[in-house]
């Protein structure tokens, strides 16, 4: 799904950016075992990809379910960003990924559009994608996040 292509007429923009499809839609749980089984087991899944990336603080793991992905993020501690979102907010919806040619770019037409960033640089994200967030209060309460292969 990484390198799919979405038909031109098709494509959306965010801020100035052309976004060629939505990557994943990521999922803050407290139990990525128990999540897994939920979304595998009960809801049909596959299990494509499982990561720990220490230096977002989480594990992660990846499920098709069809041709979308949902990327289910578990805090690897209290104090790092998906930690502080469930003990805030409890486990649900945390981002939604939209799949562009290139990161870095797309961040240069977001700040120029005006929207706040969080990642002011790409990124490694899962799969070895780069990867950057905006600000939810940029993308009317919702988390962004931009995604392209390295």
């Amino acid at each position: 799904m990484c390198s799919s292509r979405v038909p031109e007429g098709r494509r959306s923009s965010i801020g100035g950016v052309r976004a060629l499809g939505i990557h994943h839609v990521g999922v803050a749980v407290d139990d990525l075992d128990r999540a897994l089984a939920t979304y595998v087991g009960v809801l049909g899944g596959t299990l494509e990809h499982r990561e720990a990336l220490a230096d977002q603080g989480v594990e992660a793991a990846a499920v098709l379910v069809g041709a979308e992905r949902v990327e289910l993020l578990a805090a690897t501690g209290e104090d790092t960003p998906v930690g502080r979102f469930v003990a805030k907010r409890g486990p649900g919806m945390h981002h939604v990924a939209y799949l562009v040619d290139d990161v870095g770019a797309a961040l240069h037409d977001l700040a120029a559009a005006g929207l706040e960033l969080i990642d002011e640089a790409p990124r490694r994200g899962l799969f070895g994608l780069e990867v950057a967030f905006v600000h939810p209060d940029a993308v009317h309460g919702v988390l962004t996040e931009v995604v392209s292969p390295a």
